[in-house]
């Protein structure tokens, strides 16, 4: 009799833990996977209600939140810079194809690195006003993100103009094309390092050669 009821004991125990042992399995393979990245799981605040979030953070950024950074500021931070690497792209290729703006005639060079330092030694003014400018843009940036972000008034990016272009569809190219500008500056600026040639000239002599 006591051999039974030590058995049953056994088998109730045993019985107690299969289940949490299903449910972890199973929590596990139903988890969401990544739309950019099939192979893991989705970032648990990228849900998909953000233009241009297709759950790509292998890094985990998004779930930074202990540094005063969160997914507010990650989203501000990456529209600015599309915003700029859209009109640095286009102001490269534009002055290599035209030259350069006026007063700014100095800046000859096709390798916008090369112009830049042309400029510096023609009219440092120039630039030294251009730092303050972004200095100012980047105070009125700063406290327009800080008040939104406490609030939850503000959408990230939103300086009160450009509602024409605040539907899902033009908020989803903005992104888009913003990306693919940050790669091509980036592409812009270290092959100006490398070999001291404008990005059309570059491209020219890769298709003559």
């Amino acid at each position: 009799m006591m051999k039974i009821a030590a058995l049953s004991l056994l088998a109730g125990s045993a019985a107690a833990f299969a289940p949490t042992t299903n449910v972890v399995r199973s929590t596990a393979l139903n988890a969401e996977k990544s739309t950019s990245l099939p192979f893991m799981n989705r970032p648990p605040l990228l849900d998909g209600s953000m233009a241009g979030d297709v759950g790509f953070d292998p890094l985990g950024l998004s779930n930074i939140d202990d540094v005063g950074i969160d997914l507010y500021w990650l989203r501000e931070a990456e529209i600015k810079h599309c915003r700029l690497a859209m009109m640095a792209v286009t102001g490269m290729i534009w002055v290599e194809l035209f030259g350069p703006a006026p007063g700014c005639e100095a800046a000859t060079a096709k390798c916008q690195m090369d112009a830049f330092w042309q400029l510096w030694n023609s009219h440092p003014q120039y630039i030294g006003a251009l730092f303050i400018f972004v200095m100012m843009a980047e105070a009125v940036s700063g406290i327009a993100t800080t008040l939104g972000r406490e609030s939850g008034d503000r959408e990230p990016g939103y300086f009160g103009f450009g509602s024409q272009f605040s539907s899902d569809d033009m908020k989803a190219k903005e992104i888009a094309n913003g990306r693919l500008a940050m790669w091509a500056a980036a592409g812009l600026l270290v092959q100006g390092c490398s070999n001291h040639m404008g990005g059309i000239e570059a491209l020219g002599a890769a298709f003559g050669n």
